[in-house]
């Protein structure tokens, strides 16, 4: 088995189109290729099956049997989290929450035990998650403790047109300047490019969106665009780096979209997001990078309002599973996956992080 080109697939939210967009990736032999290590309650893929009229037929193990070793071709890894029949579609709950937790963590064991190429999920929602964890945040200071990153990873939204990188995310809108400085947004732009190169772009060209109105007027409007991104966009200038900015953020993906710009980077979540799902609400995908691993999702969320009902889009999800591929081809780990006792194998999907997920 080539362990690089595995996928390790965590159910989402089970309230939501995640079991059903899990069950339509299984069954794509396109997007299923024979070799996902799926993670999640056996349950509740059969019923995301049942929602989409498909029947799906692959090994299930638990994770004391998946200790001896995972076979070869796509396998069921059943955590047994989370009882369909306790729940009702289209709401979050504490269940559903700890359960996403639980699958997200072995999957993200798995990659960065090198038995993996990439992690891929469908979608979370965070108000569950919270429900289970209250000191849960975002996926990234989840993913930064589960694998005792060495260093923070960021968030970018892809699409064929354009991506979109953040210096900050899941933070207060009242708080995006005071955290905001020239070093933060330097290495935002140094990962974005590190990031762009890795998927095949050959020198990428990147548009700053400002932070205030007409990048500042001159002053009139603010000064952090004169005193933290300029000298940040010259640095990176000076780096050989194809960095333009800052440009006013109502401009700047016009800008992209007629071909000037591979990716914009943006200062705050809301400024990026809004003008990729105008751009490509159902193709979107969330690439979480920065890790010895690529980490992929749709960018859309749990869809409460059509759960259960056979009718949720694939396409943002097969992408995600293609970009989760295509990077992990282009970024092979030099080192051999992790050898791993029965014990530490078991740990994978039942380590002590995920018990402190399921407590609250």
């Amino acid at each position: 088995m080539n362990h690089q080109q595995r996928v390790a697939f965590a159910i989402g939210d089970a309230g939501g189109i995640s079991p059903e967009l899990s069950a339509r990736v299984i069954a794509d032999a396109e997007a299923n290729r024979g070799d996902m290590v799926v993670i999640g309650d056996a349950r509740v893929l059969a019923m995301g099956a049942r929602h989409a009229g498909l029947e799906i037929d692959l090994p299930v193990l638990t994770p004391e049997q998946a200790a001896d070793g995972l076979p070869e071709g796509t396998v069921l890894v059943d955590t047994a989290n989370c009882d369909p029949e306790t729940l009702t579609l289209g709401e979050s709950c504490r269940e559903t929450g700890a359960a996403s937790l639980q699958n997200f963590a072995a999957a993200l064991r798995l990659a960065n035990a090198g038995l993996a190429g990439c992690a891929f999920f469908t979608p979370f929602n965070k108000h569950g998650m919270r429900l289970a964890r209250p000191d849960y945040v975002d996926e990234i200071g989840f993913i930064n403790a589960t694998i005792d990153a060495k260093r923070s990873g960021r968030e970018f939204n892809v699409l064929d047109e354009v991506w979109n990188a953040r210096v900050t995310s899941h933070i207060p809108l009242r708080e995006v300047a005071d955290v905001l400085n020239t070093d933060r947004i330097y290495d935002a732009l140094c990962l974005t490019v590190e990031t762009m190169e890795n998927a095949g772009f050959e020198r990428p060209r990147i548009g700053v969106a400002a932070l205030n109105p007409h990048a500042g007027d001159g002053r009139n409007f603010g000064t952090e665009d004169e005193d933290m991104l300029l000298p940040a966009v010259q640095r990176a200038q000076a780096r050989q780096m194809a960095v333009t900015g800052p440009i006013p953020s109502d401009t700047v993906f016009v800008r992209a979209l007629k071909g000037e710009f591979d990716a914009v980077l943006t200062m705050f979540h809301d400024q990026g997001q809004i003008a990729m799902k105008l751009i490509g609400f159902d193709r979107g995908v969330t690439l979480i990078a920065g890790y010895p691993f690529p980490i992929v999702t749709p960018a859309h969320g749990t869809a409460y309002d059509i759960a259960g009902q056979g009718v949720a889009d694939t396409g943002a999800t097969f992408n995600a599973v293609a970009l989760g591929r295509k990077l992990a081809a282009r970024a092979a780990r030099a080192e051999a996956p992790a050898d791993l006792s029965p014990e530490e194998m078991t740990a994978l999907f039942r380590g002590p992080a995920l018990e402190d997920a399921t407590q609250s």
